[in-house]
């Protein structure tokens, strides 16, 4: 007698291929973010070793560097240090992938502060060859580092037997894993008290909601028009970074160790001016750079209390300094000095000249009209953005 399966029992047995076929991705998805977190956290992958991707992305710290006697960081080699301030690596996993918006007429998505790199397989790719952060020589040095590691069996379990054969496929599925890894929930965690609050699960303060109230108010502070703050159309966590860039007319940082390096890494010395967006290589590849001169990505503001110094170029020592200058950076004078610290501008009330005159936003910040207790009110609704909070032991 030969069995014929009902219409019930092909449809369970379709359920449990589908079911067993979505458990084996599932588990090759896993190994590869296993394997990124080996990679991340790996102080053997620089030259000299030393260094690993979490040096200057730290957990601890929001995924920023924790070293915060300087604005930007140093590198793997004493004494070389980079031009800008070391941007979180959480939620970068939503970036889109860098393109111009017809629509919009923005760029948009990206990674790192200038977009550079498309795709955060190609962002995991750079410091490793970086001399001003990871300084190895070639692809080939990391391939070999990492063939020579621990972890290469899981490397050849995820990527094959012949995972190692070509060199630069072994290295595009090393930056593959680590942004594997990136895409977790460890890098994308939604747990801070306003998604709480969001989820009708946590109380605000007065004060929060009025911080808040004002952050989301058009004719206020207004930061929601650029750091989203609303959850989405599906019920999505807000990201609080709309992803596009931006001018803010911030000063050149006097304390900035990059103006100090050698002309092998900064041919310009002292008058080295950032320029932003318009040093992406895909933007200058239009010859249209002076419409982008000075705009940096929109930062999340996930975090935002735990991961100064801020912006691009660390300038800023406190998350109240920020909410001054977007307050004031219009009304209070230009400061005599062109190169001045936060805390002396903010002392002679004054602010420094943008490092970038052009293309400053001066139609969404820069006079606010906030009382010092508004931008206190701000400050305390963006510290509840901080990952990590425990509604029931915050009761």
């Amino acid at each position: 007698m030969i069995f014929k399966p009902t219409s019930i029992s092909t449809a369970i047995l379709l359920l449990m291929v589908v079911f067993q076929a979505e458990a084996g991705q599932n588990q090759h998805t896993n190994k590869r973010s296993e394997l990124g977190k080996q990679l991340f956290f790996d102080t053997n992958l620089s030259n000299p070793p030393g260094q690993s991707c979490a040096s200057c992305h730290d957990p601890k710290h929001g995924f920023i560097d924790s070293t915060v006697s300087t604005p930007t960081s140093e590198g793997v080699t004493a004494g070389r240090f980079g031009s800008r301030n070391t941007p979180t690596a959480m939620y970068m996993a939503f970036s889109p992938k860098f393109h111009y918006d017809e629509e919009e007429e923005l760029y948009i998505g990206g990674q790192f502060l200038d977009g550079r790199a498309a795709t955060l397989e190609e962002q995991a790719q750079m410091p490793f060859l970086n001399h001003l952060e990871m300084a190895n020589t070639n692809k080939q040095m990391v391939v070999d580092k990492v063939r020579s590691a621990n972890y290469s069996k899981l490397f050849k379990r995820v990527f094959g037997k012949h995972g190692f054969d070509n060199t630069e496929q072994a290295y595009s599925n090393i930056a593959n894993a680590i942004a594997a890894f990136e895409r977790t929930e460890k890098f994308n965690r939604f747990t801070s008290k306003y998604d709480y609050y969001l989820a009708g699960k946590a109380r605000f303060t007065e004060q929060e909601e009025h911080g808040l109230a004002l952050f989301e108010r058009e004719d206020k502070g207004n930061c929601a028009a650029c750091h989203p703050s609303q959850s989405g159309p599906e019920g999505e966590s807000p990201l609080f970074t709309d992803f596009s860039y931006d001018n803010l007319g911030v000063p050149r940082n006097p304390d900035n160790f990059f103006y100090a390096m050698s002309v092998e890494y900064n041919v310009e010395g002292e008058a080295f001016v950032d320029v932003g967006l318009a040093a992406n290589p895909v933007v200058k590849a239009t010859g249209q750079t002076e419409q982008e001169k000075g705009k940096i990505k929109v930062p999340t503001l996930r975090n935002v209390a735990i991961t100064g110094p801020w912006m691009h170029n660390g300038y800023f020592q406190t998350l109240q300094g920020v909410v001054e200058f977007y307050n004031t950076r219009d009304v209070r004078n230009v400061c005599a000095e062109a190169n001045i610290t936060q805390a002396l501008a903010q002392s002679k009330d004054c602010w420094p000249m943008a490092e970038v005159a052009e293309n400053v936003n001066d139609s969404e910040l820069g006079n606010l009209n906030l009382t010092e207790d508004e931008v206190q009110d701000i400050v305390a609704f963006l510290k509840t953005l901080t990952d990590g909070y425990h509604p029931l032991k915050n009761k």
